[in-house]
This record gives C-alpha cells, structure tokens and sequence, in this order.
C-alpha cells in the first residue's frame, strides 16, 4: 500500500461525545520524544508502516487544537475547524522527511494553517473573501493586526473600525496601498443580510429574495443567452470591419467606436488628416457602414 492510500485510511482520533471529549482525549495522547519522532517517520516512509503513521498523526493533534482555537474569531464551528487542521496534519505526515532534520511541529504548522485558512475563505459568509494570494494575505494579517489595535480604537471611535492613522500604519506594515487595507476591512466589517423572510409578517417579507426572484434579467439563462448575444455582436463587428479598406476601417473606428472616455474624431479632423474635404470622408464613412451593415445581415 502506498504512503498516500495508507494515511488515507487512517482512523482519526474521534470525539464520540462532544469537543471537549475530543480535545481532552486528544490532549492525554504522549508527546514524542525526537528520537521517536525519527523512528516513526522512517517506518512509515520506508516501509508505509499505518501504525506509525497513526502515532504522528495523534501525538500531533494537540497542535492542531491550539492552532485552531486561534481562528475562532471567524465565527465558524470549533470542531470544523479543528477536522480542517487534522487534514492538514495528515498532508503533512505524508511529506514529511526525517532526515532534513526539522521537527514535525515545525513542518506541519504550515499545512495546518494553510488548510484552515482555505476552509474559513471558502465558508467566511456566502462570498469569498478574498480571491489572490496577496489578498488572502491580507485578509488573515489584518484580521490579526485589527484584534491588536481593538482597544484603541473602540475607545476612542467607538466600534471597530480603522481610522486614517490605521489604515496607514497597517498598509505600511504590510507592504500594500492604504486603499486595499480599506477594501478588505469594508468586505471584513460588512453586515451579512438574510436573503429570506425571518417571519412571515408582511411587513417583513420585503427580503432580497423577493427582489432576486422578481428580476428576470438575472435569471442564469437570460444572462448565458445576453453573453452568447454579445460575443456574437462582437465576432460580427470584428468581421465586418475586416471587409472595409484601411482607410474605411480607420474612419468608421475612430467616428463610431471610441472608447469610453475618449470624445469621436470630427470629419474636419478626419479631413485634415488624410488630406481630402470633409464631404469626401462623409462619403466614405457612408460606403463603409453601408458595407458592414450588408456583412452583418448575411452572417
């Protein structure tokens, strides 16, 4: 049996009754010596030995519950959060090299904490959270950096929200723009609101779930038929325009399809240009949608 399919199948410590059975039992497993550690991390990996491998896994748990215990602030479910961290932990059993002479403590603290943090992005409200690498740095940073300044700022503002000299502390501490910081802490500090009734009161029936339903745009299939629409839009106009010459092409582009922001070239500007009077590039410019609209009709 192969290391991974061996880990796998491991039976984990189970918490029969409640967490703090879970956590108490967890807590009574001994500690391993290096020596031990060393001994039980060959065995497995030399000979995919499951009993070894279990007693890593069991003598480590009491790491996992003081790791997730400091992310209860998320308002997710202690036990999850734990069960998140023993995934991690059993990740970490598998790669874990005896002789790079590293603690397994040290080596699993990562993967403990990089599985909480992906089960917290994914379950954090309805939304993710944050999205990049840099992002979800931020987030876990000023989740922490926030709880540290708590105190100041609730007693002087009132609720916990960064002031100005905050935001640019924290941005300079971090590496990032004041802004981002600004982001993350509205995504942080927003209200989550129920999308259905919480009584069936008519007045208090008017949630988003009564708007959401009611606006046919944002049906799934009138938004795919709207994206299939434009892109065939699209791929249309890029067809047509091909057909033109260069000078029709460059007219009918710079008189029609600017982009926003940018203000459409006059036919007098058009005419200096190229050297011709301005009724010559109305005539051209009418020959060139006259020709794109004849392209369009026939795809």
């Amino acid at each position: 049996m192969s290391h991974t399919a061996a880990l796998d199948n491991l039976p984990m410590l189970a918490a029969s009754g409640s967490i703090e059975a879970f956590i108490s039992a967890a807590n009574r497993v001994p500690m391993l010596s290096e020596a031990e550690e060393q001994r039980l991390a060959r065995r497995f990996r030399d000979d995919a030995d499951l009993d070894a491998a279990r007693e890593l896994v069991t003598s480590h748990l009491r790491l996992v519950i003081a790791i997730a215990r400091g992310y209860l602030g998320y308002g997710l479910p202690h036990a999850d959060l734990i069960q998140e961290g023993n995934i991690g932990l059993m990740k970490a059993v598998k790669r874990f090299d005896p002789d790079r002479g590293v603690r397994l403590v040290s080596f699993a603290m990562h993967w403990i904490k990089a599985e909480i943090h992906e089960y917290i992005l994914k379950n954090w409200r309805l939304v993710k959270i944050a999205t990049t690498k840099a992002q979800r740095k931020l987030f876990f940073n000023l989740r922490s950096m926030k709880a540290s300044l708590a105190q100041d700022v609730d007693s002087r503002q009132g609720f916990n929200t960064l002031g100005p000299e905050e935001v640019k502390a924290v941005a300079r501490q971090l590496g990032v723009k004041p802004g981002e910081v600004i982001e993350m802490e509205t995504r942080l500090t927003g209200a989550d609101v129920s999308l259905e009734p919480l009584s069936d009161d008519d007045e208090d029936s008017y949630a988003p779930i009564a708007y959401l339903a009611a606006d046919k745009n944002a049906e799934p299939s009138a938004i795919i038929e709207r994206k299939e629409y434009d892109r065939l839009q699209d791929e249309g106009l890029r067809t047509a325009l091909a057909a033109l010459d260069d000078r029709g092409r460059d007219i009918v582009q710079r008189r029609w399809l600017v982009a926003d922001g940018e203000e459409a070239a006059t036919l007098h500007e058009l005419a200096a240009e190229y050297g011709i009077s301005a009724e010559r590039i109305r005539q051209i410019e009418v020959k060139a949608m006259q020709k794109m609209k004849t392209r369009l009709l026939a795809a």
